[in-house]
């Protein structure tokens, strides 16, 4: 007999560890058998030299599947790989500016700010003030807004321009690109 059986965090009974008096048991080839006894389901998996494998434990009763456990765990893998590989990563990537930026660094830094979204990223602004410069947050601002606009093109703000003690934040995403077939 097979130990219990894992996959990816995701814990399976199988043969001998399912505890449940009665099962409802979907055979080798994919029909419903029914509700049996768990006895009985572990006879007919034993017979076609199967394996009897938990395949929903919250159900009442639970659903258990006649498979070769081997193979199954294999599919399961697969598939959640599959999943992991469809997943959209996004990075975040900060451009710092400072309230009294030179009019040819702040085109830099929009540049910047561009291929990171156009590459898929998100780009947090962070506006930076020192001593007396914290009077003229609204300077911060005016650059913030000069910098969103210039990229709404190709990004869209999420949420409101956000301050935190000496620093003044701007979250900006890639537009959702819409295709037309």
């Amino acid at each position: 007999m097979r130990e219990e059986g894992v996959v990816e965090n995701r814990r399976f009974r199988i043969n001998q560890f399912i505890r449940v008096p009665e099962v409802r048991l979907i055979d080798a080839d994919g029909s419903q058998v029914g509700v049996v006894k768990t006895a009985q389901a572990l006879a007919m998996a034993q017979a076609k030299d199967l394996d009897l494998v938990e395949i929903s434990p919250q159900a009442n009763p639970p659903v258990c599947k006649i498979v070769n456990f081997s193979k199954f765990r294999y599919e399961m893998e697969k598939k959640e790989k599959e999943a992991r590989k469809k997943q959209k990563v996004y990075q975040v990537k900060e451009v710092r500016i400072r309230p009294r930026i030179g009019e040819h660094d702040l085109e830099v830094k929009i540049k910047h700010a561009r291929e990171f979204i156009e590459e898929g990223n998100k780009v947090q602004l962070t506006a930076m003030f020192s001593g007396r410069e914290m009077q003229h947050k609204d300077l911060g601002i005016k650059i913030m807004d000069r910098i969103k606009d210039s990229l709404s093109d190709v990004a869209e703000p999420e949420g409101r321009t956000s301050s935190m003690g000496t620093r003044v934040f701007l979250t900006l995403s890639p537009k959702k690109q819409t295709t037309n077939k």
